[in-house]
């Protein structure tokens, strides 16, 4: 028996009652297997991260095994980030994927943190303000379905781990595609659904029962443990995030899976 509730696999129908349109007509929208009012969906959001991130970077090493720095690193590669490139790291947290785009940018270019949650922005702060060659790294706090950024401004647009998280997962999308400059690179890095059934059995029973022991042991909540799993169950799977990113203006859209599909990382340049 599951130590915490386990959603399964949503299929397509159920996916599709997370995305924008089925969000806006019905005025509901889901946090992991929690319902909210759509509005209040971002309250709901803020309340989880505020609580994780004093323990983000330790519990997501020690959760992946560090893995998850080996998908960072592949993906950012996939980026194809270059020297003076301007940088927008969506939801961008505690710096990972900002700190390996800063060291190929190098000091002529700039890498910009954008995040709603200050707690987060916070607990990386020590990773990059006291090295003078993360100096080209800026912190935003701002909301990933509004951008305050301008249209044209960046030369390439990530997001690691977070998109999943917005309430209208297609608008963060646009906003993204909407400041990336034309023939601009975007990246996408998220969780994904394994593509081996025995191995997603074992996925399943280590998700729903020893993350949330492991959260409750080491950061005093089992709820925020179950949560990152239930949300991943309901995101789009691979083939169709890149048929919505193609959707919002991205061309050459192309994914690569990562530990048999646990994380995919998908690519695309701006028409």
């Amino acid at each position: 028996m599951a130590l915490w509730n386990n959603p399964r696999w949503f299929d397509d129908k159920k996916r599709q009652e997370q995305l924008d349109d089925h969000i806006r007509t019905t005025g509901k929208a889901r946090f992991g297997i929690r319902e909210f009012e759509e509005e209040k969906k971002v309250d709901a959001v803020r309340i989880h991260f505020n609580r994780v991130a004093p323990k983000y970077d330790f519990m997501n090493s020690l959760l992946s095994f560090g893995i998850q720095h080996a998908w960072k690193r592949a993906a950012v590669r996939m980026l194809g980030v270059r020297r003076g490139d301007k940088v927008l790291d969506v939801c961008g947290g505690t710096g990972d994927l900002a700190i390996l785009a800063a060291r190929r940018t190098g000091p002529t270019g700039q890498v910009t943190i954008y995040d709603i949650n200050y707690a987060m922005i916070q607990a990386g702060r020590h990773k990059i303000d006291p090295f003078p060659t993360r100096a080209h790294i800026g912190y935003v706090q701002g909301d990933a379905e509004r951008i305050t950024f301008p249209d044209h401004t960046f030369d390439c647009a990530m997001v690691g781990f977070g998109i999943r998280n917005l309430t209208h997962l297609k608008q963060g999308f646009s906003e993204m595609v909407r400041v990336l400059k034309p023939g601009g690179r975007f990246l996408c890095l998220e969780f994904s659904q394994p593509t081996n059934p025995v191995f997603r059995s074992l996925y399943d029973f280590y998700s729903f029962n020893i993350m949330p022991a492991l959260g409750q042991l080491l950061a005093g909540s089992a709820e925020s443990y179950a949560c990152l799993p239930e949300t991943i169950r309901m995101f789009p799977l691979p083939d169709e995030l890149a048929d919505m990113l193609a959707s919002v203006g991205l061309r050459d859209v192309r994914w690569r899976g990562m530990t048999n599909g646990i994380s995919v990382a998908h690519v695309g340049v701006k028409e």
